[in-house]
């Protein structure tokens, strides 16, 4: 294993994080932990929009999370797309919100926050139309392209609960969720792009919604090719949504009203669906984007993640959207048209932060430092690995192939369930080691516990669990509040 990497001055340098030392982590960290409410109350009126200012933080916790779920925040009301949109028009509303790479290099398109907003009223507009109300459940089912944000955005904007389906997903595992939550409505289109091939996104939506009552199907023409088509139940998004008028008042709720439902692969084969809300997940994932990456206002965030999981929710649309950075949406793959794909993006682009999977970082690094070398990279500042633990050679590639020793990694853990990272590396502030995911965040406070649930104290191995709530934590299982517990609290009491 590597030795510590201490922070790279470029990274520390200008750092606009407020948690830009290692000591302001131990400060903060020790004040979130005396004082949870307090401390993600304050971090909430900072960071977000509210129509109604909580002044409550927790109420309940893992003690009577059996009976009903904890709550963040329970006196405040808001729309999330306020925070990703609307106060941002004044003072950002020519910068660029989305910066689409498409499958093909070089071609994409950007959208500015003024354009974005004007897209998710109209498309919540037409939505409205289609007879989608406050609480209904929309399944998402597309590609990496501006409109599948656009459609998530839509949906938050008319506090319609969203279910995003990765668009590699079979034709049953997208029926499977269309029954468990109830779905109404389903957005796709015709095609996707992925590495210069085209995915059936529609007829792979035609075959799940065969026998379902989905009163309606908008679809985004991408590739132009034709698809099946059901007379009155499928729409075209450019026939349906350009005309639907450009304001739609957001749909004001309280904070612990449900956002969106992720479905994870559940043990006993059933998918669980996730339940995330409103308020606390808006807090921790602006909290998270700002503290993790030290995203600054000149930045080009490239998470180049899919939106049908969790971290493309979390940190290419609402978390980056939240603060009004430039997060940018990669349709492609790694190696499409070869290995060079990602860092031609970088140059073109000028990416500044960069976030990928350790199978990516792997997959590149087999084939050596060339590709990378071909292109200039230097503006890159911090690189961020998600979705498993990194080995440390793939580590020591991305440190000194990718980031020539001038960039901090953060090695993110969390997942699904956490709805932002919880442990971490803090760019500005934390040395670094090949293989570690360092300290864990303000609130969040982890312990190790044997197989009996007794802590373990001094390094060990054991199970780990996480002793106390945090706002952007699921509140439970759609439909299923006993399999939530069971899942995650009954274990270790």
């Amino acid at each position: 294993m590597s030795d510590l990497h201490a922070v790279p001055a470029r990274v520390s340098e200008g750092a606009t994080s407020p948690i830009p030392t290692l000591a302001s982590w131990r400060e903060t960290w020790l004040a979130a932990q005396a004082d949870p409410s307090g401390f993600w109350l304050d971090v909430t009126k900072r960071l977000i929009h509210w129509q109604t200012e909580p002044t409550i933080g927790l109420q309940g916790g893992y003690g009577t999370v059996q009976d009903k779920p904890f709550t963040w925040f329970s006196d405040g009301t808001l729309n999330v797309t306020e925070s990703c949109l609307d106060r941002h028009l004044e003072t950002r509303g020519d910068k660029i919100a989305i910066l689409w790479e498409a499958d093909e290099p070089g071609t994409g398109r950007s959208l500015t926050y003024r354009e974005l907003h004007r897209e998710v009223c109209r498309t919540a507009n037409a939505l409205r139309d289609l007879g989608v109300e406050r609480g209904d459940r929309v399944i998402i089912y597309m590609g990496m392209v501006p409109e599948a944000a656009i459609a998530m955005l839509a949906c938050a904007r008319l506090e319609a609960i969203h279910s995003v389906v990765f668009g590699g997903f079979s034709a049953v595992a997208l029926r499977d969720r269309i029954i468990d939550c109830e779905a109404s409505v389903l957005i796709t289109q015709d095609q996707g792009r992925r590495g210069g091939k085209l995915i059936p996104l529609k007829s792979v939506a035609d075959e799940a919604m065969a026998g379902q009552d989905i009163r309606a199907c908008l679809c985004f023409k991408h590739t132009g090719n034709t698809v099946g088509w059901v007379s009155g139940r499928d729409k075209w998004w450019h026939e349906v949504v350009p005309t639907a008028g450009d304001q739609a008042p957001a749909e004001i709720v309280a904070a612990e009203d449900p956002l969106f439902i992720l479905y994870t692969s559940g043990s006993t084969g059933k998918p669980k669906g996730l339940v995330h809300t409103s308020g606390g997940y808006i807090t921790y994932t602006a909290y998270t984007s700002r503290v993790t990456f030290d995203l600054r206002e000149d930045d080009v965030f490239a998470c180049v993640a899919d939106v049908g999981w969790i971290t493309g929710h979390s940190y290419i649309v609402y978390g980056p959207l939240a603060l009004g950075a430039t997060s940018l949406m990669f349709e492609s793959i790694p190696t499409y048209p070869d290995a060079g794909r990602y860092w031609d993006m970088v140059q073109r682009h000028k990416i500044t932060i960069f976030y990928t999977a350790p199978t990516a970082i792997r997959a590149l690094a087999a084939h050596g430092s060339e590709p990378v070398e071909r292109y200039d990279t230097s503006t890159l500042r911090v690189l961020g690995t998600v979705g498993e633990p990194i080995n440390p050679d793939a580590w020591d590639w991305y440190y000194d192939v990718v980031g020539k020793g001038r960039c901090n990694i953060v090695d993110t853990w969390w997942q699904t369930e956490t709805g932002g990272h919880c442990i971490t590396p803090i760019a500005p502030a934390t040395p670094t080691k090949a293989g570690s995911a360092t300290h864990p965040l303000p609130g969040i406070m982890p312990l190790l516990v044997d197989d009996n649930g007794q802590p373990i104290v001094g390094p060990a191995q054991g199970r780990l669990c996480l002793a106390h709530p945090w706002p952007g934590q699921a509140r439970t299982v759609w439909g299923d509040h006993d399999r939530y517990f069971r899942t995650y609290f009954e274990l270790f009491p």
